[in-house]
């Protein structure tokens, strides 16, 4: 048994409990997305992050369950309280968080002693107010407001359970200690890994959207027409495309000059967007080509789509984008499309909307084509 945790040991410990976290939770987010599987990345974070902190602290916790020396792993539960209430800011409610500590209490044999009520009560606080913290974002310096929030917090938490366990002042001193040294490692390492994350997160949006239109790309488009391929393949589930491109947007370009253009396309991608939220997120806008744009229509048959794409045309055609204070007018034509059997892949089923646009243009532009 310890006596006083090696601190070199539980440095290593818990770098590595918070770094398995990461991998755990990426691969789960990873299984889910590629299960199509539809969750909010930030509701994920917050089941999967208490579920395995709750994990972690009540099973190291069993192993001193009863003993004099079940104080030995509060480093550890706290800096895993500390890392849900203000790294993966976790916001648990009061008639959540009362409950478990009752039945942490209860679990740990100490429900009977006044100095662990006030432990718990002061560990609600101390949780509260990491969220506080870490939601309000304009304080100069985070480093030092949660490293006092940490030394002020962890000092009462510790005398708690000097008072009950009769602990030396060198023990108290040296476990408060600890957690000090403990929470600057653990602000430096998560901030690194956060960081790491940000990073991907944003080169990930860099090279699945459009720069000008910030709409998806063809990248996108088709990461998500192969998914929906092939599970409209497997489950035979509806799936419908709209394509359509702005007639004489050269003349656009020749007349009014490229970043005219660039101004046009913006607006045009910001009408688009305002109609599908308003009807179904679901639906999907991608920039697949100069002035082309596809609608991506997953669960939808044509006759579904067809209010959609009809808001979207009526929408856009005769649109006056004011440039300088001269106003463009401009039209669209359009194709649409619902996959079929004879689609044997992915590009099959794009060939055909793109047909129907094709021959919207040759009748004269400004038209639906559906076949």
């Amino acid at each position: 048994m310890w006596h006083v945790s090696p601190f070199i040991t539980s440095v290593f410990f818990i770098l590595g409990i918070f770094t398995l976290y990461q991998v755990l939770y990426d691969g789960l987010k990873t299984l889910l997305h590629s299960k199509n599987i539809k969750i909010d990345d930030d509701s994920l974070n917050s089941i999967f992050g208490v579920l395995y902190m709750l994990i972690f602290i009540f099973s190291m916790q069993a192993t001193l369950v009863g003993t004099p020396i079940s104080w030995q792993f509060m480093n550890f539960q706290l800096i895993g309280l500390i890392f849900c209430a203000y790294f993966l800011n976790i916001k648990v409610p009061m008639y959540y968080f009362f409950p478990i500590m009752i039945l942490y209490m209860v679990f740990n044999s100490s429900i009977g002693y006044w100095e662990s009520w006030l432990h718990g009560i002061i560990l609600m606080i101390f949780y509260i107010s990491l969220n506080k913290l870490r939601r309000r974002q304009k304080y100069r310096h985070p480093f030092v407001c949660y490293m006092l929030m940490g030394t002020v917090f962890g000092g009462m938490l510790w005398l708690c359970m000097k008072i009950k366990f009769g602990l030396p002042m060198a023990t108290f001193f040296e476990e408060w200690g600890y957690l000090i040294i403990f929470e600057a490692l653990l602000f430096s390492y998560v901030g690194m890994i956060l960081r790491d994350s940000q990073l991907k997160i944003k080169l990930l949006q860099f090279a699945n959207h459009d720069a000008l239109t910030k709409t998806e790309n063809y990248a996108a488009y088709t990461a998500e027409i192969n998914n929906l391929f092939d599970s409209s393949s497997k489950k035979k589930l509806d799936l419908s495309m709209m394509m359509f491109d702005i007639d004489h947007f050269k003349q656009v370009n020749d007349t009014y000059g490229h970043l005219a253009g660039d101004k046009v396309l913006q607006h045009v991608a910001d009408v688009v967007h305002t109609v599908i939220n308003a009807n179904d997120p679901k639906v999907k806008l991608y920039r697949t080509g100069g002035e082309e744009f596809n609608v991506i229509f997953p669960g939808y048959d044509l006759n579904s789509t067809e209010p959609i794409v009809k808001e979207i045309f009526a929408a856009l055609n005769h649109l006056d984008v004011n440039i300088d204070g001269e106003d463009i007018s401009i039209t669209i034509s359009v194709g649409v499309s619902m996959i079929s059997k004879k689609d044997t892949e992915p590009n099959d089923f794009y060939t055909r909307v793109d047909s129907n646009l094709y021959r919207s243009k040759r009748n004269g532009r400004m038209r639906i084509t559906v076949a």
